[in-house]
């Protein structure tokens, strides 16, 4: 979420060679066209916007395989988060592995209501 790992070298670190996201839009993202775009996306310029995130959750799945849910809120909209993270050795430590973003709707409630 900090603008200066998002845009850096150490960003790109953080994401697997095998990553996907799904957009809010239904897109569906590659590793290339992530790398590619991380000093554009938004929340990554120093002195723009930040990501605000809360209620952060993560759950180990397996050795390795962790699933982290969060809420986000950006320029006033609200997303909930889930992603996938992954540690294949000590050397590559942990990485993203896949990421989707849903848009909460105004004036819907943190429990879903």
């Amino acid at each position: 979420m900090d603008p200066a790992v998002r845009s850096s070298a150490e960003g790109a670190r953080l994401i697997d060679p095998e990553f996907v996201e799904v957009g809010a839009s239904g897109r569906r993202y590659t590793y290339e066209e992530t790398i590619a775009g991380l000093p554009d996306k938004p929340g990554s310029a120093a002195d723009g916007p930040r990501y605000e995130p809360s209620e952060i959750t993560g759950v180990l799945l397996a050795p390795g395989l962790v699933h982290l849910t969060f809420e986000t809120v950006f320029e006033g909209r609200r997303a909930r988060r889930s992603s996938l993270w992954r540690k294949r050795d000590e050397e590559t430590g942990w990485r993203m592995y896949y990421h989707q973003g849903t848009p909460v709707p105004p004036g819907l409630l943190t429990n879903g209501t």
